[in-house]
């Protein structure tokens, strides 16, 4: 996995954008204003990403891989971060890139659903 195809796979998502919020090495990505993916920019040899997640799933993910941690600065609990240069299969990334989006986008009201669908 690299930053491109991360970034590319995440704004290919319905009514998702980018942002620096943080400061200029930290991308994050929200659908309706709400987080579901953050991509550290600051160094290519230490690519990672943190992405929301169920929390019996994260603790699985995180017994189950050495390149899933509890999310960096992220509420533990509900947040892991991703690294791309270890034992992380690139289509597990992918399936927990969807997974945190759907996560936030259930989160909404099913009028805002239907809103974000159209």
């Amino acid at each position: 996995m690299n930053l491109e195809i991360f970034r590319d796979y995440c704004l290919q998502k319905k009514h998702v954008e980018e942002t620096l919020p943080f400061d200029e090495y930290t991308l994050v990505f929200k659908v309706n204003n709400k987080m579901f993916a953050l991509l550290s920019l600051k160094d290519e040899r230490k690519n990672a990403c943190n992405l929301k997640c169920d929390p019996e799933r994260a603790l699985e993910l995180r017994a189950d891989f050495s390149g899933i941690i509890p999310g960096y600065h992220m509420s533990k609990k509900h947040w892991n971060t991703v690294s791309f240069n270890e034992d992380v299969p690139e289509q597990l990334i992918f399936e927990l890139i969807d997974h945190s989006y759907d996560l936030v986008f259930q989160s909404f009201s099913k009028k805002i659903q239907k809103e974000l669908s159209e």
